[in-house]
């Protein structure tokens, strides 16, 4: 899509941030089912919850401005999306796994905060009001979950250093290592 001017750049970044949000869905549904802290898989189906409205509330948007909503590849997304996946698969125990979880959740949400800025921005220095209404709903959800994530981090670590078995397992691959000379 050719950017020629600030509307076709909003037009841009609003496609790419509609595909972002389809992309963290699906990621968010993997996460709470992979989650076994029981708060940070209530959070995760809240804020599933939650991004079913952002992508209506994006939908809008584009219908107020006379666009069809479409979606643009977002690279930044796929790659938050694909590192917590790999990060799930590689955790070794229940408690690392929501470690890594909470993790991608709080980045992911940074990246949408900053994106919904830019894009409040734009929406603002163009006159539109409804349009910029709507997508600072979205940021104030998704500025609530990072808090809410940021802050369940300490206790998700505290809980994994009270678990052993990491840290064991990693000792017991070590010493393997050494005897078939890997």
């Amino acid at each position: 899509m050719p950017i020629a001017n600030p509307q076709d750049l909003f037009l841009h970044e609003l496609c790419e941030i509609y595909d972002a949000e389809h992309d963290f869905l699906e990621g968010q549904q993997e996460m709470a089912q992979a989650a076994t802290d029981e708060d940070l898989e209530s959070a995760i189906r809240n804020h599933i919850t939650q991004t079913e409205q952002h992508i209506n509330n994006l939908e809008q948007v584009f219908r107020d401005l006379g666009e069809e909503p479409r979606r643009e590849t977002n690279e930044v997304a796929k790659g938050l999306v694909s590192e917590a996946q790999e990060g799930i698969q590689e955790s070794q125990n229940d408690e690392i796994r929501d470690c890594v979880i909470n993790a991608g959740v709080v980045k992911v949400e940074h990246f949408e905060m900053g994106s919904y800025r830019s894009l409040l921005t734009g929406a603002q220095l163009m006159g539109q009001g409804g349009v910029a209404n709507l997508l600072e709903a979205n940021m104030r959800q998704e500025e609530e979950t990072a808090q809410i994530a940021e802050g369940s981090a300490r206790e998700l670590l505290q809980k994994a250093q009270q678990h052993p078995e990491g840290e064991e397992q990693g000792l017991i691959d070590k010493a393997k290592d050494k005897l078939t000379g890997e």
